[in-house]
Formats: C-alpha cells, sequence, structure tokens
C-alpha cells in the first residue's frame, strides 16, 4: 500500500460513507412522515420506536442500496480527480492503468466483504427487529392483512410420506376448526386421522386434538378409533405454520438454508423466493466490486460533460442492471429459471460489461 493507494481509498470510503449517512438520514424522514398515524396510534414512547423499529430499518434500507451507492460515490470522486486532471498526472507518471486500479480493487473488495458479512448475520437479525415491529403495529392496522392472517387453510407435507392441512387456522390463537393427515406407501394410504378442532399447547408443547378419528389400514383388515380428545407430537410448531412476508429476510443463511430443506420435505410452494434470497446474499456482494471497477473505468476519462454526463451515463447503466436484476427474478418466481442462475445472471452479464469498458478504456 502506497501514497497513490491511500490517497484514492480515503476519498473512495470518505464519499461513500457521507453519502450512506446522508440517504439514511432522508430515509427515515420519509418513513417517519408516512409512519405518523401508526406510530401515534401505538402508543409507544421515542425510545421505544427508535431501538424496537428504526435500529432494524437503518441497516436494511443501506443494505437494499448499498451497491448503489458504492457506484455512485465512485463515479463522483473519480470524476472529480479526471477534471482536475489528477489521473492524466497520474497516468503520466509511469503508473499503469492497472496499477491505479488497484485501490479500487481493494476498497471494493473491503466493501463486499463488509457486505456479504452482513448479509448472513447482520441484516436479518436487523429485518427480524423491524419486521416484528411491522407485523404487531403497522400490519396489524390493516384490516386486510387482519382478514388474511387469522382464518386461512394451510396444506403441506410433514415428511416424505405423510401430508397434512389444517381448515380455518387462526395464527393468533393457534388454533384450526379441523385436521387432517395421512400416511402413502406404495401409493396407498395406510394411516388417517382426521379431528374437529386442533390447538398447540404451549404447556406440553404439542398440539392437543379433539373429537378425533384415527384409521389404520392393515393387510386384511382396518382399524379405526375414536377419541375426545387426544395428544401428538408433529414435526411442526406454529411458528412455521404463519404466513410472515419477512421471513426469508429474518433468517439467517444457516436458518434460511435449514429452512428450505425444511419445506422441500414439506412439498411446499414458492420456495424459489428463499433460494433466490440465499443465492442473493452470496451474488450482491460481486456486485459491489463489479460496479466499483465499471464506475472507476467511466469516471476516469475526461470528458467534456464533466461529472455530469459520467454521472447520466453511471445511472444508466444502474438502471439496466436493476431492470436485469428484476426480469431474471420474476421469471424464476414465476417460471421456471433456477433460482442460482437468476441470482447471478445480472453479475455474469456485467463481467463482460467490465471488460468492454476495460478494453476500451484509454491507458
Amino acid at each position: 500500500m502506497k501514497k497513490l493507494d491511500w490517497y484514492i481509498l480515503k476519498k473512495f470510503l470518505t464519499v461513500f460513507f457521507f453519502a450512506i449517512f446522508l440517504f439514511a438520514v432522508i430515509a427515515v424522514v420519509i418513513d417517519v412522515s408516512e409512519k405518523t398515524d401508526d406510530f401515534v396510534r401505538s402508543g409507544l414512547t421515542a425510545n421505544e420506536i427508535i431501538f424496537h423499529y428504526y435500529i432494524g430499518f437503518i441497516p436494511h434500507i443501506i443494505a437494499l442500496l448499498f451497491p448503489l451507492f458504492v457506484f455512485i460515490a465512485v463515479i463522483f470522486f473519480t470524476s472529480k480527480m479526471a477534471v482536475q486532471t489528477e489521473i492524466v498526472a497520474i497516468l503520466a507518471s509511469g503508473t499503469s492503468y492497472n496499477r491505479w486500479l488497484r485501490p479500487y480493487w481493494i476498497g471494493g473488495t473491503l466493501l463486499a466483504l463488509l457486505l456479504w458479512f452482513s448479509n448472513q448475520w447482520v441484516i436479518p437479525k436487523a429485518n427480524n427487529i423491524r419486521g416484528s415491529f411491522e407485523a404487531t403495529y403497522i400490519d396489524a392496522n390493516s384490516s386486510y392483512n387482519a382478514l388474511l392472517q387469522s382464518s386461512s387453510d394451510i396444506y403441506f407435507r410433514m415428511d416424505s410420506f405423510t401430508y397434512a392441512g389444517i381448515y380455518n387456522y387462526d395464527t393468533a390463537s393457534n388454533r384450526g376448526t379441523s385436521f387432517f393427515a395421512y400416511k402413502v406407501q406404495n401409493n396407498k394410504i395406510v394411516y388417517n386421522i382426521r379431528c374437529d378442532n386442533i390447538s398447540w399447547d404451549t404447556a406440553k408443547k404439542d398440539w392437543e386434538l379433539w373429537q378425533v378419528v384415527e384409521r389404520k389400514v392393515l393387510d386384511n383388515r382396518e382399524e379405526v378409533i375414536a377419541t375426545s380428545s387426544m395428544h401428538k407430537k408433529y414435526p411442526f410448531k406454529p411458528s412455521d405454520l404463519a404466513k410472515d412476508k419477512y421471513t426469508k429476510d429474518k433468517l439467517t443463511t444457516p436458518q434460511l438454508i435449514r429452512q428450505i430443506k425444511v419445506e422441500e420435505i414439506r412439498g411446499s410452494e414458492g420456495l424459489n423466493e428463499l433460494k433466490i434470497e440465499r443465492y442473493r446474499r452470496d451474488a450482491t456482494p460481486i456486485t459491489v466490486l463489479l460496479l466499483t471497477l465499471i464506475g472507476a473505468i467511466i469516471a476516469g476519462r475526461k470528458v467534456r460533460g464533466g461529472s455530469g454526463s459520467h454521472l447520466a451515463l453511471g445511472f444508466t447503466i444502474a438502471a439496466l442492471f436493476i431492470i436485469t436484476d428484476r426480469f431474471s427474478t420474476i421469471f424464476s418466481t414465476k417460471g421456471n429459471l433456477p433460482p442460482l442462475i437468476a441470482a447471478w445472471i445480472p453479475n455474469m452479464l456485467f463481467i463482460w460489461v467490465v471488460y468492454y469498458l476495460y478494453k476500451k478504456a484509454p491507458k
């Protein structure tokens, strides 16, 4: 690390963190203005709102636009250097173009590692705080969400051979009006259980069933048992049945991997959303590095338009990246595009953009 590296890195990190700070302040102000009624209705103090909501909201919103602000920061300070003929002087002194790009590689890698670590553990914990608050005080005020969560029919697979369903399941009381489960072997039902009501017993940590009818299919006969109530331990808990739109954002990466395996066993739908989230946590840090190099190569060339033309071109490329990312996600969640490919398509395409810009850059 020489003076050139420290000089560029200092500008890079200073501009980036300053831009992120300003953006976080603006985002909080806008969010407060939108949720003022909900905050007043909740009856919480300012300190409670800060530590129960904004301590999770700020990391979430920063991580959401982290790559974009890295891109903007690189273009902004590099364009200033180009306008002031600093880059021309650096290259004219005998420094090679690749050597000039080294601090961008270092800065981009450091920020990419920071985002990668945050995506795996920090951001999910922040989303858990934010999501819990919104589910309790924001979404609860919506009559549509209240109706959606209070009554629903749930169908799922408990293991490789057992299927189950609960009618009119209430996530608030952890109770359903009807439950059934059946086990299949060799394409035949060998066991079936039905009950009129099912609820979670918080003391015994199992499920209590009322008006139960069990049916076992043996070789040459059937065995039917009817009881008024019984307790059963099933491989699912109330938390597994609750429909939480923040689930994939709340789970750390190890938890998300386990959740995907569990949902695969159950035969759940919408698994691609979980898988895309899993792969995107690794892909987004690479995006940071690619956008850093694109920004440096674009802004490092001195042009008549100065910073304005650099920013315009930079925003165009950023918009194309976001569009590519959205389309790949839609094709995966609504179509048959594999989630791994969907998460990495933008990076695979923009590697070629980096290569093309690098070959065309005046050195």
